[in-house]
């Protein structure tokens, strides 16, 4: 995809169409997974009938260019994490071809406080961890409401315990 970005050829472009074959789809839903029978097979299917419309494949692949608009902007991300040190729950697959856990990871260089955690799954983990996800969220979110009910001194305190 790099590659793309620093080349987005007629020919590169077209070769990218491979991506929207019905088992191209259903391998991002499957690669990575353990056991590829969890996976339902609605998300692809419905996936793929999307992707047969006229010129959806167009928008796929103007958004895959468009992605590395989003990798020129991390230095601006980066910069506001470590000023702002944002609450932040990276759920990840870490078995994802698309997303590396090293991108969950690199959260922790700039927040302090990140969460991070990884399932073992793929590109979509909700089709294989949904309830251990919805857990995450919920624990994440008791604890930042608990941690914010905190009178300003005590939490100074405990954050400053919790760092040593």
């Amino acid at each position: 995809m790099k590659e793309y970005w620093s080349h987005p050829t007629a020919t590169f472009r077209e070769s990218l169409r491979e991506a929207f074959t019905p088992e191209a789809i259903r391998n991002q839903y499957t690669q990575g997974v353990p056991d590829p029978s969890l996976v339902s097979p609605d998300g692809s299917t419905l996936d793929d009938f999307y992707l047969a419309r006229p010129g959806a494949h167009e928008v796929q692949l103007s958004l895959f260019t468009d992605y590395g608009t989003n990798v020129a902007l991390y230095p601006k991300f980066q910069k506001y994490f470590r000023q702002h040190q944002p609450p932040l729950l990276a759920v990840w697959g870490k078995n994802d071809p698309y997303f590396l856990p090293a991108g969950a990871n690199a959260f922790r260089c700039d927040l302090s406080d990140a969460d991070i955690r990884l399932f073992d799954t793929g590109h979509f983990a909700l089709e294989t961890h949904c309830e251990e996800i919805a857990k995450a969220i919920v624990d994440f979110l008791d604890a930042r409401l608990a941690r914010d009910r905190l009178p300003h001194t005590e939490r100074n305190t405990r954050e400053s315990v919790n760092r040593a």
